[in-house]
């Protein structure tokens, strides 16, 4: 539990009990995602400010090992990974399909609403996704980040033939890269400052890399359909726009600095599409299906397995480690 900024505790608290509705989850991997960091570090991200002891955590796999009293669709014993944006059902924007966008969502791990680095979860069972047999317990709690990716890339109308530009060699970055060539793609190209984050794209098979820190996009002869910023900088989104082609899209992903400034003359001239991305909505079956499919590689991504009690470790890796991309918490 978070009590305040670099204050994590470890505590003793209730089995959850199940709603008529909910399956009760044995928790067995948790990705550390970047907001659990930010929310570690200082206590907030943007308007969401941890007031009261929170429960970071959203990236999740487990068992079911109960059911409420009117569960239609799940087991005692299924394996799961969890969705872990539940919205009301009712609003303009759930009614629309964008549920992702629903302004009652509640999110795990997002305050005030406690997260999944616990031992046991409640969850509407529409919400708990079977994982089949190809998909391992610590892959299944990435396909919530997949999740991401899959999204970015429908956002981003990726198909057949496309030629597309991934900024930031993150774990975002790098499944997007994955994701676009799932869908078609036929040349992907990452770019990040990190020869370390590179060498790591490389060996995902992403062999198109450019090491921004020394050659800017604006100095490759580089011409892309579509851009997937993920890196957050607005240097990296500048840099990057001017590779995109007449009526290209850029999609962006990326978290970082509040503001960017867009050239208002090549958007204009060129017709070039840009659109933000907020997680996904109905993404989880398809991010199963690559994982199933062996087309996105979750296994590779994880450079770190921790317990519960020591998980602020594995909040701090991505930090402290140079070689780290993805901390997995196995409580």
């Amino acid at each position: 539990m978070l009590h305040a900024p670099g204050d994590l505790r470890v505590e003793q608290r209730e089995v959850p009990v199940p709603g008529p509705h909910d399956v009760l989850v044995e928790v067995v991997a948790v990705g550390v995602c970047g907001s659990d960091v930010h929310y570690y570090e200082h206590g907030r991200i943007g308007s969401r400010v941890v007031s009261e002891p929170l429960v970071l955590g959203h990236e999740t796999s487990g068992r079911v090992v109960a059911l409420g009293s009117q569960v239609a669709r799940r087991s005692i014993g299924d394996r799961v990974c969890l969705e872990p944006g539940v919205p009301c059902g009712c609003c303009r924007e759930c009614r629309a399909g964008r549920y992702n966008l629903c302004p009652e969502m509640r999110f795990l791990g997002t305050p005030p609403v406690d997260g999944s680095l616990t031992n046991y979860l409640a969850v509407h069972e529409d919400f708990a996704f079977p994982l089949p047999a190809t998909v391992s317990d610590e892959a299944g709690a990435l396909i919530e980040p997949l999740a991401v990716a899959v999204w970015a890339c429908r956002r981003a109308g990726i198909s057949a033939g496309d030629c597309v530009l991934v900024t930031g060699a993150g774990p975002i970055g790098l499944l997007v890269a994955q994701a676009a060539r799932a869908f078609g793609a036929t040349e992907v190209t990452i770019t990040d400052v990190s020869g370390a984050r590179l060498d790591f794209a490389r060996r995902l098979g992403i062999s198109a890399t450019i090491d921004v820190s020394s050659s800017p996009v604006t100095d490759v002869a580089l011409e892309v359909d579509v851009l997937v910023e993920c890196s957050g900088r607005a240097a990296a989104l500048a840099d990057a726009m001017g590779a995109l082609r007449p009526a290209g899209v850029a999609v962006l992903v990326g978290m970082g600095e509040s503001e960017v400034h867009l050239p208002l003359e090549a958007l204009q001239r060129r017709e070039l599409w840009v659109t933000g991305t907020f997680r996904y909505a109905n993404a989880y079956p398809a991010a199963i299906a690559l994982a199933a499919e062996g087309q996105v590689d979750l296994e590779s991504m994880i450079t770190g397995r921790y317990g519960l009690d020591d998980a602020v470790a594995a909040l701090r890796s991505s930090r402290e480690d140079p070689g780290s991309v993805k901390a997995l918490v196995r409580p």
